[in-house]
C-alpha cells in the first residue's frame, strides 16, 4: 500500500547503498528501508515484514523482492505486498534517482 507523497525529502547518493542491499532512514518514529537493485533501481519500504515485523533491511535483494531474515517472507520492492501464499503488505514509498545520483523519497 503507498502512501501520498507529501514531499521529496533527499536521503543520500546512490553509492551509498550497496548494489542488492540497504540502507535505513528515520522518518520520525519510522524507520524506512531504501533498497538498490542489481540494476540500479531504487525502492523504499517501511523496514518492517509485515509477518513478525522483521527487519527488511537486513534480507536479501533478489528480482525486484527481498526476502524478510526472519521467515523468508518474500516482500515485492515495488508494491509492499507479500507474494505467494503469504498475505500481507509494509508501507511502500514513491522514490526519485536524480542525474547526480541524490536518491529522494516521497514522504
Amino acid at each position: 500500500m503507498n502512501v501520498a507523497t507529501k514531499q521529496w525529502v533527499a536521503v543520500g547518493q546512490l553509492n551509498d547503498i550497496p548494489r542488492q542491499g540497504a540502507r535505513c532512514v528515520k522518518n520520525g518514529e519510522m524507520t524506512i528501508a531504501v533498497f538498490r537493485t542489481s540494476d540500479d533501481r531504487i525502492y523504499a519500504l517501511e523496514d518492517k515484514c509485515p509477518h513478525k515485523n522483521g527487519p527488511l533491511s537486513q534480507g536479501i535483494v533478489h528480482d525486484g523482492c527481498v526476502t524478510c531474515p526472519l521467515h523468508n517472507w518474500v516482500i515485492s520492492l515495488e508494491t509492499g505486498t507479500a507474494q505467494g501464499a503469504d498475505e500481507g503488505a509494509t508501507l511502500s514509498f514513491p522514490t526519485k534517482l536524480e542525474e547526480d545520483g541524490s536518491v529522494l523519497i516521497g514522504l
